[in-house]
């Protein structure tokens, strides 16, 4: 199972008719209390393709971004696809309540917006935005962004089996599952975690790293 990687794409927003090529100017904010994204990348790509697929298996290149944050393989299935990728705007993490701008020009064809990030501490989750179709009229956009499970690891709640660079300190937790419930890519069914210190089942805090979707914002500005 791969490990230090990521990828992902979840949607909930508005929606526009036709599209053609624009200059995009984009802000992704983090929305919550207590969890952190992995380097965002960024595509516009045309109809058939795609980052991840709902109810579908995880690519390698997905679970190496959902499991670790690499975004290194998606990226270069999106640039196979003559996709247009902005890779990470924040340089590095993307920390709670914080946001990143950047711009993303599309040439012709690429009509269809995709987003995703890991989020730690989680053993496999991502948020993302799949194929959202970019708006031909000109005007600034919002786009909520769910979290996502790429299905590819338990979520056990582990920190030995999460990428730790934000310094959690495993209490010993007995592991919250060593099941995979569904080996699809899913709506994330959130962290448990516990708030005890020295066991428990989770090594995650309850107060802290438990969230509720959406878990991201994009505003998008179509010049």
């Amino acid at each position: 199972m791969l490990k230090k990687h990521l990828i992902a794409v979840g949607l909930f927003g508005l929606f526009s008719a036709t599209s053609q090529a624009q200059d995009l100017t984009i802000t992704v904010t983090n929305l919550t209390h207590g969890i952190y994204f992995t380097p965002v990348i960024t595509a516009a790509h045309d109809a058939d393709t795609a980052i991840f697929t709902t109810t579908e298996a995880a690519s390698a290149e997905l679970e190496a971004l959902a499991e670790g944050g690499d975004i290194s393989g998606v990226s270069g299935l999106l640039s196979v696809a003559n996709a247009d990728v902005n890779e990470n705007p924040a340089g590095g993490l993307l920390a709670p309540a914080t946001s990143a701008n950047f711009s993303l020009s599309n040439n012709s064809g690429n009509d269809y917006l995709s987003v995703a990030a890991m989020m730690l501490p989680t053993n496999d989750g991502f948020i993302g935005l799949d194929s959202w179709e970019i708006p031909t009229e000109a005007g600034t956009y919002t786009v909520y962004l769910n979290a996502y499970d790429a299905g590819t690891e338990a979520n056990d709640e582990i920190i030995a089996n999460i990428p730790n660079p934000i310094g959690i300190t495993a209490t010993g937790a007995s592991g919250v599952t060593e099941e995979i419930s569904n080996p699809n890519v899913h709506i994330h069914p959130g962290v448990l975690g516990d708030d005890d210190e020295e066991g428990g089942i989770s090594d995650l805090d309850n107060s802290a790293h438990r969230w509720l979707n959406p878990v991201a914002k994009l505003t998008i500005v179509v010049e």
